[in-house]
């Protein structure tokens, strides 16, 4: 997943890189609203209102043409009325100034959680490959050196968000809430059982290595 940060005081933003690289996310940084909307469609921005070379309200205005963007205001505008504009003009969240990181961390699940569909459809438009490994969204089908790997529906949305996230850790708790929609012990063990099945189909090829106590993560062979 790819977030941009539009934050033009350096300290905060270096904050922000190092939180979202550490939780796996991909993660651009730009300090102008003319930065700000040159940069490629990411799945989440991280919106600061107070930039100095435009407000910030305009530029969030701006990025609600991207449908598969998702933006949450990140601001020291801490009145009910600024809130309430910003929501109204298409912010997803609105988040004050200071904040804790799992607050943030939280928000973002929150935002991608209801974004999803949206970015389905617009991952579909071109297959997306990880050394040997092909994911094709529109005709969900998965190969490996040109082979077709028949998966069950999970199975195949479990690689897919690997694939998606390589060669970065998913979390447990992540996959659980993005392929199940669920964090109970149940779903847990069942996790558990789609990642043996999917080792057993994908072989060393395409290895699906184990993070004890973090998650899961798809690497490639040379990555050892």
């Amino acid at each position: 997943m790819r977030i941009l940060v539009v934050e033009d005081d350096d300290r905060v933003a270096r904050g922000l890189v190092t939180v979202l690289t550490n939780a796996s996310f991909e993660v651009r940084r730009v300090a102008t609203a003319a930065e700000a909307l040159q940069e490629p469609p990411a799945d989440v921005v991280l919106l600061d209102l107070g930039l100095p070379d435009a407000d910030g309200l305009d530029v969030l205005r701006k990025l609600r043409e991207r449908p598969e963007t998702a933006v949450i205001a990140v601001t020291a505008r801490a009145e009910q009325h600024e809130r309430v504009h910003g929501l109204r003009l298409g912010a997803d969240d609105y988040v004050v100034k200071p904040f804790g990181v799992p607050e943030l961390l939280a928000r973002i699940d929150a935002v991608l959680r209801r974004t999803r569909a949206v970015r389905r459809e617009g991952q579909q438009a071109e297959p997306l490959s990880v050394g040997d490994l092909t994911i094709d969204h529109a005709t969900r089908e998965a190969m490996v050196d040109g082979d077709s790997v028949a998966l069950t529906r999970k199975e195949f949305e479990l690689l897919a968000l690997l694939a998606q996230r390589a060669p970065a850790v998913v979390s447990r708790d992540v996959i659980l809430d993005q392929v199940w929609g669920a964090t109970w012990e149940s779903s847990s063990r069942t996790l558990d059982t789609h990642i043996a099945a999917l080792r057993g189909k994908l072989g060393d090829t395409v290895p699906i290595r184990t993070v004890r106590g973090v998650g899961y993560r798809l690497s490639a062979p040379s990555d050892g």
